[in-house]
């Protein structure tokens, strides 16, 4: 399988080379030169695998033989070892038409730790094979940089540096992070908002010679194994409910910041899984809705919300669906992005903004709605939803019919964001682990917003 650019000026290269580049060395992003098609069959067949199980086969597609399949089954089996729940990502039924895809069973209570466990001791493996030198440098809205953190603390042969913004994350997110006092972790928290923190990286490993000379490598969903990893849950969550006889008009509804998590759903779709709707929740910084009713792509004024990790302008996946919404020419897309760093904004309109409305359902959820979601769920279901979670059911709200039957992905546990819970009066017990972290010293380091700021710390870490 080769992986090739967004941009079309690198030459094809291999699976293991595409996870150590990260972001194409053109500033494009990396896709598989094929997308793997699945017949009904196929997919009839693996109905009836275990969650390591149908990761294993769907990342043979991609990998196609470049790593051992012992080898990978290992690595699989090993990252999802981790889990607390045997089924790694359960499927909840909350009512006649909605269920539940919980994600935060990892050890960060995150829907991250899903594609971070799988990646972190992929850089592990290539790092003893290659005998390579693994440097990562990532940004977090939140949830990244503690699944990040847990994926490779204290494993020799490897060094990561978190950015976050400062004072603009939970307490249990910032605690998750900054309580970790190993010595291959530096946290960096940085003056500025998540889109500063995404920019600085995206152009530190646009310096390709930087890159190469300090062997940056990439944990945000710039790097394509994050995306390939969170497909596996679309196509698991999808097989439990055809095993129920549920397998017609089965509708996801993805809670979304970056693209990352919907564009896997898009990506599985493309693959051949008969979702019927893909529905793109945002908050009030609602770019994604924007770009998706109007065909404008503008970053507008930054809010702060309840639902922290989707506080994002600059969505990093998005130049990936462009990629594919323009017949995966090469030549449009880095035009597009040429124009979109002149000024500012992408329009599209006719049949490429149709077939935007084709491909995605978009609602971007106030702040009080989300809690009222939180809320009448709560009261009429007993079941208690983290904000962003909220704002996919929100969404699913506004875009099912009642013959439907819709899976809202849950990326966090509620735990993470008590903040926002106790805004309503509810009240939640902590998970043990999550108690913990109370009360803990932590290790971080203040910076400036700047390029130059972040490097300086670089420089004397790695």
């Amino acid at each position: 399988m080769d992986y090739i650019s967004t941009r079309g000026k690198i030459e094809p290269v291999g699976f293991v080379d595409a996870v150590l580049m990260g972001l194409a060395d053109d500033g494009g992003l990396l896709v598989p030169k094929q997308i793997p098609q699945l017949s009904p069959d196929t997919l009839h067949a693996w109905q009836q695998l275990s969650y390591p199980e149908l990761a294993l086969e769907l990342f043979s597609l991609y990998i196609d033989g470049e790593i051992p399949r012992d080898d990978l089954k290992k690595l699989v089996d090993d990252s999802y070892g981790t889990f607390r729940d045997d089924e790694v990502t359960p499927v909840r039924r909350v009512s006649n038409s909605l269920h539940i895809l919980e994600l935060f069973h990892g050890p960060t209570f995150a829907f991250k730790d899903i594609a971070l466990q799988f990646l972190g001791n992929l850089y592990s493996y290539i790092s003893q094979k290659h005998n390579s030198t693994i440097h990562i440098l990532g940004a977090t809205s939140g949830d990244t940089g503690a699944s990040a953190i847990e994926g490779v603390r204290g494993k020799e042969g490897i060094r990561i540096c978190i950015l976050h913004p400062h004072g603009k994350v939970s307490k249990v997110q910032e605690l998750q992070m900054t309580t970790v006092d190993d010595a291959n972790v530096l946290n960096l928290a940085v003056d500025g908002n998540f889109d500063d923190c995404q920019r600085i990286i995206k152009e530190l490993f646009a310096d390709v010679a930087f890159k190469q000379r300090y062997h940056l490598r990439a944990i945000n969903s710039i790097n394509i194994a994050r995306i390939l990893a969170q497909t596996v849950y679309y196509f698991y969550a999808y097989f439990q409910l055809a095993k129920q006889g549920q397998g017609e008009k089965v509708n996801f509804s993805v809670p979304t910041g970056n693209f990352g998590d919907i564009f896997a759903g898009y990506m599985a779709k493309r693959m051949g899984l008969p979702i019927h709707k893909l529905i793109l929740a945002t908050n009030e910084n609602n770019i994604l809705e924007r770009f998706v009713t109007e065909g404008v792509y503008q970053p507008g004024e930054f809010r702060g919300t309840h639902s922290p990790s989707m506080d994002i302008q600059v969505a990093s996946n998005f130049e990936r669906y462009l990629y594919y919404l323009n017949g995966e020419d090469a030549g449009t897309v880095s035009a597009l992005m040429s124009d979109f760093k002149r000024d500012g904004r992408i329009v599209i309109a006719g049949e490429a903004l149709k077939q935007v409305q084709t491909d995605f359902e978009a609602y971007g959820v106030q702040n009080d709605e989300c809690l009222s979601t939180i809320s009448s769920y709560y009261s009429d279901y007993s079941y208690l939803l983290d904000p962003h979670t909220a704002c996919g059911v929100a969404a699913a709200q506004r875009y099912t019919a009642d013959d439907e039957v819709t899976v809202a992905l849950s990326t966090a546990h509620p735990a993470k964001f008590d903040e926002a819970i106790q805004l309503i009066n509810i009240k939640q017990t902590a998970p043990s682990q999550i108690q913990a972290l109370s009360g803990k010293p932590q290790f971080q380091t203040r910076v400036a917003g700047t390029n130059e700021a972040v490097a300086e710390q670089l420089l004397a870490f790695f």
